[in-house]
């Protein structure tokens, strides 16, 4: 017990240290943590060693109790080592889960009376097996309660409808957002009333201004005409109207309208050639063909 307090008193004096330690000291703060640490995982370390050697202590005090009683040393041993209870085998653990009666006790279970020497036991119905029967019934009622008595629920013809309408929700989104995924390799024509109104109106608010409100043209191009600067396609017109044309002060629409913004006015621009607006500026660019025009009439 001496050399136990000397421990203790140091562990204590170390422990203690780095907690008053003066801001100039020379062990840094990390340093100090691990040693606290180190200190801890000791104490704990030295907590364990002093519950087993007191463990020690009463087994020793208790064979020398039992010794001064009179008792032998087999019987002390007995004592000390008492003997462990016997494990049950699976087969016990088994039955016992399945409310089964082992076949050593069947005789056990016949029941008096016997026809044509004919004999029956007395082996109910084990219990889980009757509680998921209950549960069954209790089941069907719920069931019945909720989908066919209250409404609560929805039956499968609701269901199916509910879920379609689920899905026309998700395809809207998903379409709204693959809309913009469009650039000038990907962009259809067509020729959807829906697709030109949207890309008249952004037409006369983005475009009018340097092309007239009919595309006739003033500071821009006749887009009604069969000449074009920079192309016909629907690819074409995507791509300038996406890049612009800096150098004959065309502006970049890439950053203020959305890729299907400038779908739908290249598809305005294509649905309107030829409409032959009044006072149209004169001819700019190389004569070209309507190489989509074909294809148009084919798209919805």
């Amino acid at each position: 017990m001496k050399y136990l307090r000397i421990i203790l008193f140091i562990t204590l004096i170390f422990g203690v240290q780095p907690c008053f330690a003066a801001g100039d000291s020379l062990i840094s703060g990390d340093m100090q943590n691990y040693i606290g640490y180190g200190l801890i995982f000791f104490t704990l370390i030295l907590f364990v060693v002093v519950l087993l050697m007191l463990l020690k202590t009463f087994r020793v005090l208790s064979k020398v109790l039992l010794k001064a009683q009179g008792y032998t040393e087999e019987e002390i041993a007995a004592e000390m080592s008492p003997v462990k209870q016997q494990k049950k085998t699976k087969n016990d653990v088994l039955l016992k889960l399945l409310s089964l009666r082992p076949l050593s006790e069947e005789k056990d279970l016949i029941i008096e009376h016997e026809y044509d020497g004919i004999q029956e036991l007395d082996n109910p119905t084990p219990g889980w097996f009757m509680w998921l029967f209950y549960s069954t019934i209790a089941f069907a009622v719920a069931y019945l309660l909720i989908y066919h008595v209250f409404g609560v629920g929805q039956l499968q013809y609701d269901e199916y409808k509910t879920e379609v309408a689920q899905a026309d929700i998700a395809k809207k989104e998903y379409l709204s957002k693959a809309a913009n995924l469009v650039d000038e390799n990907t962009v259809k024509l067509t020729k959807d009333a829906a697709v030109l109104a949207s890309g008249q109106a952004i037409f006369k608010q983005t475009c009018s201004a340097c092309h007239g409100e009919k595309a006739e043209g003033k500071v821009g191009p006749n887009l009604t005409d069969d000449y074009w600067l920079h192309g016909n396609k629907i690819n074409d017109l995507f791509k300038t109207i996406k890049y612009g044309v800096l150098a004959k002060g065309m502006p970049t629409w890439e950053k203020q309208l959305s890729p299907k913004q400038i779908s739908d006015v290249a598809n305005y621009i294509k649905s309107i050639h030829g409409s032959n607006p009044p006072n149209p500026k004169e001819p700019q660019g190389v004569k070209v063909e309507e190489s989509d025009k074909l294809a148009a009439n084919n798209v919805k």
